[in-house]
């Protein structure tokens, strides 16, 4: 397990803990407040999504040992490792160790539970399942059910009492427990029970003990599955880092491990590697793809005191570098902080449900205990302990919290289910619960508005030259080229059906462009610095280029022996459902911010053409995520779209980052929503889906509360003074599980709902 730590000079220190053995969102508070009450601790804080509790504390009052002996004093563990590496790779065991035993407390209880729900429903029917030992049978099945699978249930529990609290596993226990009690205690004495239930076999209630447990291991087995993505992102970004540097030791080239390079190395890079460390360039040029950092698709010129980056990839040409900064100094370790802080920062969502147990469970409670003592004291005296008994277990059988503990899982689990068939995949159900008040939507422009890459957009010829004629010379010129802009060129004469001709010299100009013998003419492909040094007219094609530029394109001169072609444009071209989408998120009164780490220009024309008025352009991850903080600061609910690396620390700060499913898998492992076809219009999709979840579970939570309100008296007996009748606990059972039956057919309602945004039919369901 992992543990950071950091000493400023106020005395102040910060350590995150990672947490096994966290359940449900109260956990986390109870841990929280252990942490927040122990001396010397000025700011406790844990995140039930990723397992983690971020601790500032005064390191001349207190220490990590303290720390870790307050969490494991609530029953919880952590421990400590000093190497980052190694801790990933132990909490991800750990994690898979907890998510085995999880598994395999679910296959016992559903197992041994599925014989004695069949028992239970055949309510003596079927004459096979009436011998005298059934309940016996039941009893030898559940009992495992109770001890083994339901064991971390029952401890929460018990942990929640000595706390004077009440969450999630209170409501289950009681529930559970109470059935297997009086279950065990009827099969155990059935002559005590026999009298007051006019039955020769008092009924038994185990399948409510065993079914349930076996529910609710399914959702958090399902839970933990998706939790366990949450550190993937910083395990990938790590993994973008290259393993070695080639440095220069007493006048030798030797290959030494990333970790052993110092800030004043000299280290050397070739074409298609991995920039080691942060530096400077001192000799050489190239072009780097520093899309991981930037977003920018094109790659950037370097040159002797150009400034490059750990992990972009050297794309063309050698040089040698200066390093400047190591280890966790570089930009891409400091990505990595970023996405942990931003991971850490983000509150678990409150449950509904366990806001709602909090007062239910202890008024429940309450109430049986005084049932039962009215029932004491005013029943005849030869019937008072049966009929208190039975009311008292009517009223928590009623009472068990089946409905309200299935209300948000199950609508959980049809709602991500139903996403996922339409390619829209969810991590959990906080991201579900999150969306639908999102209110700001952030989106980033390379690879998530546009196509991410580069294509040949126009072309345009001097006079008297041939349109076609021009691009074929010019893509045979750029054939030899690694440039990304040249090989849009290529691309762009194939699809044209134009056949290159083959080159006899081919010189490749860092930062200016291409020259080129090809056909009998000598060619010249590039930018204006170049035909100026080359005393190329340009003629008023100038203007030409600054109109391609306004419109976010890159002009492209082409000289044919020693005079101006004509100009090509190529740009990163928008996707065809961009405007669309960005209309629909208006139509649902959403802001949206277009952010880019492009330059002004390109951002511009991309944000014209669909319809956003507000954009920040060359931004980099620090920048975004900082942007994504203000909003939040203004309590917006922001959602970030985004598909690179360097949108990763955004992705991670947002209240819901959604990613789309063509990018970095880095940024779908920092994100909450994957967009598996990279579809704009599916966030739209998304937030609709997630309000009509929402939707489903207040109902579900509304009518399971209701349910209670009115069976808990009728269970008491108040129908006792009018009537005569008593409801007897095999009764209350059945309600219970007709009411746990249509909270999950309110939930299976989801699966009819409409995923198409822009049908007048969705359009409803969205609001």
């Amino acid at each position: 397990m992992a543990v950071s730590l950091s000493d400023s000079i106020d005395h102040a220190a910060r350590v995150d803990l990672p947490i096994s053995g966290m359940h449900c969102a109260s956990c986390a508070r109870r841990i929280e407040e252990a942490l927040a009450h122990t001396p010397g601790v000025r700011l406790a804080h844990v995140n039930f999504a990723t397992a983690r509790a971020t601790v500032e504390y005064d390191p001349r009052a207190t220490d990590v040992r303290h720390l870790i002996d307050a969490v494991k004093r609530e029953g919880y563990s952590t421990s400590v490792a000093a190497d980052g590496g190694a801790a990933q790779d132990a909490e991800q065991t750990e994690r898979a160790a907890e998510s085995s035993d999880l598994r395999r407390r679910f296959w016992v209880a559903a197992l041994l539970s599925l014989p004695v729900l069949i028992i239970a429903m055949a309510h003596g029917r079927v004459a096979a399942l009436n011998f005298p030992g059934v309940n016996w049978l039941q009893w030898a099945l559940t009992t495992p059910v109770v001890v083994y699978s339901g064991w971390h249930i029952y401890h929460g529990a018990w942990i929640s009492l000595l706390r004077r609290a009440a969450d999630m596993n209170t409501l289950i226990a009681v529930g559970t427990g109470t059935a297997y009690l009086y279950s065990t205690a009827a099969t155990l004495t059935p002559q005590f029970f026999a009298p007051a239930t006019a039955a020769e076999h008092p009924p038994v209630y185990f399948e409510a003990a065993g079914v349930i447990i076996a529910l609710i291991l399914l959702g958090r087995l399902l839970e933990a599955r998706a939790k366990g993505h949450t550190s993937e992102a910083i395990r990938r970004l790590m993994g973008l880092q290259a393993k070695t540097a080639r440095v220069l030791r007493d006048g030798r080239e030797v290959d030494i491990p990333i970790e052993e390079v110092v800030p004043g190395d000299r280290v050397i890079v070739r074409p298609g590697e991995k920039i080691p460390v942060d530096g400077v360039v001192e000799d050489g040029a190239s072009a780097v793809d520093e899309s991981m950092l930037t977003g920018e698709s094109l790659p950037v010129e370097k040159t002797p005191g150009a400034e490059v980056f750990g992990a972009t990839l050297n794309k063309s040409g050698a040089f040698r570098m200066c390093a400047t900064k190591v280890g966790k100094d570089t930009a891409l370790q400091q990505i990595v902080k970023m996405v942990q802080d931003a991971q850490g920062a983000k509150a678990p969502i409150a449950r509904l449900a366990d806001v709602v147990s909090g007062v239910f469970t202890p008024a429940v409670i309450g109430i049986a205990v005084v049932t039962f003592a009215v029932w004491y004291i005013a029943a005849p005296p030869d019937a008072r302990l049966e009929m208190a008994l039975l009311t008292f277990v009517s009223v928590l059988i009623i009472a068990c919290p089946c409905a309200l503990g299935l209300a948000t899982p199950t609508a959980i689990m049809v709602g991500t289910g139903k996403g996922a068939e339409h390619g829209i995949l969810i991590k959990g159900g906080e991201a579900l619960e999150t969306a639908h008040k999102i209110t700001t939507v952030v989106l980033d422009k390379t690879g998530t508005l546009t196509h991410g890459a580069p294509t040949l957009t126009d072309v345009s010829a001097a006079p008297g030259v041939d349109e076609n004629e021009l691009l074929r010379l010019a893509a045979s010129a750029e054939r030899g080229s690694e440039h990304p802009v040249g090989e849009a060129v290529v691309r762009g004469a194939a699809r044209r059906g134009l056949e290159l001709s083959a080159v006899t010299r081919f010189n490749a100009i860092a930062g200016f462009g291409v020259e080129a013998q090809a056909a009998g003419h000598a060619l010249l492909v590039g930018n204006a610095k170049l035909m100026r040094e080359r005393n190329i007219a340009l003629d008023n094609f100038e203007q030409f280029a600054e109109n391609y530029a306004r419109d976010g394109k890159t002009p492209l001169y082409v000289a044919v022996d020693g005079r101006l072609g004509g100009l090509l444009a190529v740009a990163d071209t928008l996707k065809p459902e961009a405007r669309a989408a960005v209309a629909a998120m208006h139509k649902l009164g959403l802001e949206v911010i277009m952010i880019t780490g492009d330059h002004h220009a390109a951002a511009a024309a991309v944000a014209r053409a669909i319809g956003v008025t507000r954009v920040l352009a060359e931004m980099l991850p620090q920048d975004k995520a900082a942007e994504v903080r203000r909003l939040q600061k203004e309590k917006k609910i922001v959602a970030m779209v985004g598909d690179g690396i360097n949108d990763a620390p955004a992705l991670a700060q947002a209240d819901v980052g959604i990613a789309i499913g063509a990018g970095a898998d880095v940024a779908m492992a920092a994100s909450d929503i994957t967009l598996i076809k990279g579809d704009l219009r599916d966030v739209v999709s998304a937030i609709a889906l997630s309000r009509a979840t929402l939707r489903i579970i207040k109902q579900n939570l509304f009518w399971a509360f209701v349910y209670n309100v009115l069976g808990i008296p009728i269970a008491a007996g108040a129908l006792y003074p009018l009537t005569g009748w008593l409801l007897s606990p095999i009764i209350a059972s059945a309600a219970m599980s007709f009411s746990s039956v249509s909270v999950v057919m309110n939930s299976l309602r989801l699966r009819r709902f409409k995923l198409n945004f822009y049908s007048s039919k969705s359009e409803q369901l969205i609001h």
